[in-house]
């Protein structure tokens, strides 16, 4: 009776612990996170008006959100670049610019974030694109920040060329 007993009780303190971290990483604290399931948007209202009762499509609303969301729909590649090219290094830029892939790196949880970062070199961990593959980790970790996040590139066939923390 007493095994029994125990192997109950270690089931549910696993399952609260499993709820407790499934609360935490969907409680939308500011880490950017939404629930993509809606229509109309948290400062919407249905036909494109603010909930502040400003209209959203009067003519006369700024380039820069216009942007904004552009950059949203964006693939993870082209948000990447897009943002080494406005913080990077030319050194950075450069490197960022054999990206053709990005993978992993809009859901985070904090716990284990693992994102892949395909290039265009060739050679693999012996080929060209090794000192690069740093900068791109680097430049990736400016990019997205994790409590444990690691970012691993990988060339044009899928070999591993180097990778980072985040």
């Amino acid at each position: 009776m007493g095994m029994k007993t125990k192997v109950a009780l270690g089931a549910v303190v696993g399952l609260v612990v499993i709820g407790a971290v499934s609360a935490n990483s969907g409680d939308g604290s500011g880490d950017g996170k939404s629930d993509s399931r809606t229509s109309v948007g948290s400062g919407e209202q249905a036909g494109g008006a603010k909930a502040d009762g400003k209209g959203g499509t009067d003519g006369k609303g700024d380039a820069k959100p216009a942007e904004d969301k552009a950059v949203e729909k964006a693939s993870q590649a082209d948000q990447f670049k897009a943002f080494v090219k406005k913080n990077g290094t030319a050194a950075e830029q450069d490197a960022v610019s054999h990206v053709t892939k990005v993978q992993g790196a809009e859901e985070q949880n904090d716990i284990l974030d693992a994102a892949d970062v395909y290039t265009d070199f060739t050679g693999g961990i012996m080929g060209e694109g090794t000192g690069p593959a740093n900068l791109i980790a680097s430049a990736f970790a400016d990019w997205k920040q994790s409590e444990n996040g690691l970012v691993t590139v990988y060339d044009a066939e899928g070999e591993l060329l180097g990778n980072g923390e985040f």
